[in-house]
């Protein structure tokens, strides 16, 4: 004997689970692999935690360019150098002469380039002063000139010259050395010269040996107050 209610539904469970059946399937999402690539991929703005700052100053801080020094003033024991054109026609010595007693600096002279006439030499193999007449090329001059009073021998003009048939000649100038052209020297000048006798005197170096001496008395002293003043220190007894 069949029963009505399950020859009705077919004699497949409740009405309700056909329904349920026929109904389309719903689909839920993969939550497991939605989560592991939330993971392995960090969201914009995340900061992670593992990663550490670098010790010490970054590359490139200690290799910065200095910036350079300028000297605004210049000391009055230094150096200058100067070019000086000497006119044609004009003497190179009182030139030069007049120059350092104008500006009250002294004159060395390095060298010289250009030609001169009618100069007039002093040289060993001749008792006095030697004059040569014509023009001269200029090989070497040098010397020196100071703005006041000055030692005998410390101002004058050693040159060497060539003639028109090769020959050399020189010696100390000492008369007129007239430029045939335009002469340029080459020269430096300075100041506050310091004037010294040489060799030393006798009394000099004993005063420097008498000043060595009292230094070295005075430290010897300076190092036993600083030993006795350790000492009281050290059995707790005030120097002073």
């Amino acid at each position: 004997m069949t029963n009505r209610w399950w020859a009705e539904s077919g004699g497949g469970g409740l009405p309700e689970a056909a329904g349920l059946d026929s109904s389309p399937a719903i689909r839920k999402p993969d939550l497991s692999i939605g989560m592991n690539e939330e993971s392995e991929e960090p969201k914009e703005g995340a900061v992670e935690s593992s990663a550490r700052r670098a010790r010490g100053r970054p590359a490139g801080s200690k290799n910065k360019p200095k910036p350079p020094i300028f000297v605004t003033r210049d000391s009055p024991n230094a150096l200058r150098s100067h070019v000086l054109e000497v006119a044609s026609g004009s003497d190179v010595a009182d030139s030069i002469a007049q120059f350092a007693r104008r500006r009250q600096r002294g004159v060395c002279v390095l060298s010289a380039n250009g030609t001169v006439a009618d100069v007039t030499l002093r040289q060993p193999s001749a008792a006095g002063a030697v004059a040569l007449p014509g023009r001269f090329e200029i090989l070497s001059l040098t010397g020196s000139f100071l703005p006041g009073p000055s030692p005998p021998g410390s101002m004058g003009l050693t040159v060497y010259l060539a003639g028109g048939q090769g020959q050399v000649l020189g010696g100390s100038v000492l008369g007129a050395l007239v430029a045939a052209g335009p002469v340029m020297v080459i020269a430096s000048t300075f100041s506050n010269a310091v004037y010294e006798r040489l060799p030393l005197q006798e009394e000099e170096e004993g005063e420097e040996e008498a000043a060595a001496e009292q230094g070295g008395m005075q430290g010897e002293v300076g190092g036993q107050m600083s030993n006795e003043n350790y000492a009281n220190w050290s059995h707790g007894r005030n120097p002073y």
